[in-house]
């Protein structure tokens, strides 16, 4: 099943999972990849729509989908993995909106473990340091980028936590952010 969806809006989040479950015949999990960074100046110098851009795009995309995901998932169990931030967890100059999004992901994902344990769905986040994607080598091209981490590698963590054989670990923040 692919198709587009604004996760943004609560809306387009229920109608597309709800789609996908339909389709799928259930949902057992979910990989919330979607996500963006806005940075590089002081928090009083930064443009004032940098906050609500960051958390709409960071924050209510992961909470949007896991609303609408909850009541497939609580059918069968299942597992959910989004996308949080090392360098939210760690803080930084230039990145207040976009760690204060981030971090608000991981309390979500901690506290949605807690609210859900006992239906048996499970939440995590992986936590990457800098991605090795395009975009970022356009974005920093004298950047050394030994200890960046690719996608593929992030990626293969995301399926580790989904899958049954990752079944004790819940609410857990994890890190990803070596090279591979």
């Amino acid at each position: 099943f692919g198709a587009a969806a604004d996760l943004a809006d609560p809306s387009a989040a229920r109608a597309f999972l709800d789609e996908a479950a339909s389709r799928l015949g259930r949902l057992d999990g979910l990989a919330l990849t979607a996500g963006a960074w806005a940075g590089g100046t002081s928090f009083d110098a930064a443009p004032v729509e940098e906050w609500p851009s960051m958390l709409r795009t960071n924050l209510d995309t992961v909470a949007n989908a896991c609303r609408a995901a909850l009541p497939h998932l609580r059918k069968a169990g299942g597992s959910v993995v989004a996308v949080g931030s090392r360098a939210a967890e760690q803080g930084g100059a230039g990145m207040a909106a976009y760690a204060v999004s981030k971090v608000a992901v991981h309390a979500l994902v901690r506290v949605l473990a807690l609210e859900n344990a006992a239906a048996g769905v499970r939440f995590n986040a992986v936590l990457p340091g800098t991605i090795d994607t395009p975009a970022n080598r356009r974005a920093m091209p004298d950047t050394d980028r030994s200890k960046w981490t690719s996608p593929e590698a992030i990626a293969r963590v995301m399926a580790f936590l989904l899958s049954p054989a990752s079944a004790p670990t819940t609410g857990a923040l994890v890190p990803v952010d070596a090279p591979a």
